[in-house]
């Protein structure tokens, strides 16, 4: 009996279609790498097996990462956000984390945004300090 898991995986808001955002990250660089979606039974297998398991949409069946490809992901840590709504994934990948072969899926697709202006992020800054 896995209570102290059940109580965690609790605490975790699923979608409508049972299924919570997983946001993949190197766990030393802290390079996001990838997104993915996870069930409660995908992310207690995350959670028990130290190998990164997800739902695949498509598919509608699990997959854990590697297991055909060769590019695992073994867990490194798990962090549920402020809302309990999306999971952060600290993992160390094996070779790539992006089915395209790149090492992250968001390599080479700049959205270019306007950059915030210096002055602007001082702004921001200093509202941050009044508000701490």
């Amino acid at each position: 009996m896995n209570t102290d898991l059940d109580a965690r995986l609790a605490d975790v808001s699923y979608n409508d279609q049972g299924l919570v955002p997983v946001i993949v990250q190197q766990w030393d660089t802290l390079e996001v790498l990838m997104m993915a979606w996870a069930d409660e039974e995908a992310l207690r297998r995350t959670l028990t097996t130290g190998r990164a398991t997800y739902w695949s949409r498509s598919r509608q069946q699990y997959w854990r990462k590697g297991d055909t490809s060769g590019h695992v992901q073994h867990v490194r840590g798990a962090r549920l956000d402020c809302d309990g709504d999306t999971v952060l994934l600290l993992v160390d990948q094996i070779g790539v984390a992006c089915h395209t072969g790149t090492r992250t899926c968001f390599d080479g697709r700049d959205l270019d945004p306007v950059v915030a202006a210096a002055q602007d992020r001082a702004v921001a800054d200093d509202a941050g300090k009044a508000t701490a």
